[in-house]
């Protein structure tokens, strides 16, 4: 029996997270992993996918399924779930998995298990442990159905990236016109380079930053590390940064291997989104920040002294 793996694109490549998940799989069992692409990508980009443990990828490369309709993509996976023989599906967290996965469960009378951080335990059914309550417990939690749903917490497995190249199979399922009843009108596309939920570094900042004249340090940072720019809700909420950069409990949680924290004191709601990091460098002059709890790593000084001088160094050494 195969395993599924459903792979998100952005502008026609992988996200890193899918790749994860794709790995994820092929430690399972290495054997049976059938990757499921859906609308426009270039073959190399998907032949790619090998390198991450995927035997085949299923690819239905219809342009009406660029759009991303959660009521088609649930459809078009229950199909290949069936087409392969696969009774377990495995996504990366993400808006679009979250969705995709609830409605799959139900088309396929899957159980489903989200934020999933471990290896399954097979010794006694299948179970998975789970992260909850954002990252302060875990829960084992056992899936007793013949179908079941993984959705994959990032940096859960370290990224295979040795193997040979995957072989391609069109797939062309008919598809029900009903799903596509639904209208995407427009979308906006979130800016910069790096975007935070597939970042691997993160660089944010807090009112510490004393306004948004002075962003320029997180920035400067950012790039030289080749990271994603975040920030706490006070920041936002001032709007001297962009709601989609609020990083927190309210905001988008992240779970970079570096996260880099300029300027927040660390309050409890900033921490829940950002506790799943590898690695938590702090960087601020209050000695009795909260943050530096939980830090692996920090530095205790005014950040207009500290910050230009980490970035000379990374860029020096470059």
């Amino acid at each position: 029996m195969s395993i599924l793996v459903f792979v998100e694109g952005d502008q026609g490549k992988i996200k890193n997270s899918s790749r994860e998940a794709v790995t994820y799989a092929s430690s399972i069992d290495q054997s049976s992993v059938v990757a499921l692409a859906l609308g426009s990508f270039e073959a190399s980009e998907l032949e790619q996918l090998g390198t991450n443990g995927a035997n085949s990828v299923l690819h239905a490369s219809s342009e009406r399924l660029n759009e991303g309709i959660i009521q088609v993509y649930a459809e078009v996976l229950t199909k290949a779930m069936e087409e392969c023989g696969a009774h377990t599906l495995v996504l990366a967290k993400s808006a679009l998995g979250d969705a995709v996965a609830a409605r799959t469960s139900i088309l396929s009378n899957a159980g489903m298990a989200s934020n999933v951080v471990a290896l399954p335990d097979l010794s006694d059914g299948f179970s998975v442990m789970r992260s909850i309550y954002s990252g302060k417990a875990f829960a084992h939690v056992k899936l007793k159905g013949a179908n079941r749903i993984l959705i994959l917490k990032k940096n859960t497995v370290e990224l295979k990236t040795n193997g040979e190249p995957a072989q391609i199979v069109q797939f062309s399922p008919e598809l029900n016109q009903e799903g596509f009843s639904t209208t995407i009108t427009a979308t906006e596309r979130v800016s910069g380079e790096v975007l935070l939920p597939e970042a691997d570094i993160v660089v944010s900042g807090g009112r510490g930053l004393k306004g948004p004249e002075n962003w320029h340090l997180i920035e400067d940072l950012a790039s030289a590390l080749g990271a994603a720019t975040g920030c706490s809700k006070p920041v936002s909420d001032m709007e001297w940064r962009p709601h989609h950069e609020h990083v927190g409990q309210t905001g988008i949680k992240v779970s970079p291997s570096l996260y880099i924290a300029i300027g927040i004191s660390g309050a409890i709601q900033h921490l829940a989104g950002v506790n799943s990091s590898k690695v938590i460098v702090v960087i601020n002059k209050d000695p009795d920040a909260p943050f530096f709890k939980s830090a692996d790593y920090g530095i205790v000084g005014d950040a207009f002294e500290v910050v230009p001088k980490l970035t000379e160094a990374i860029n020096a050494s470059k």
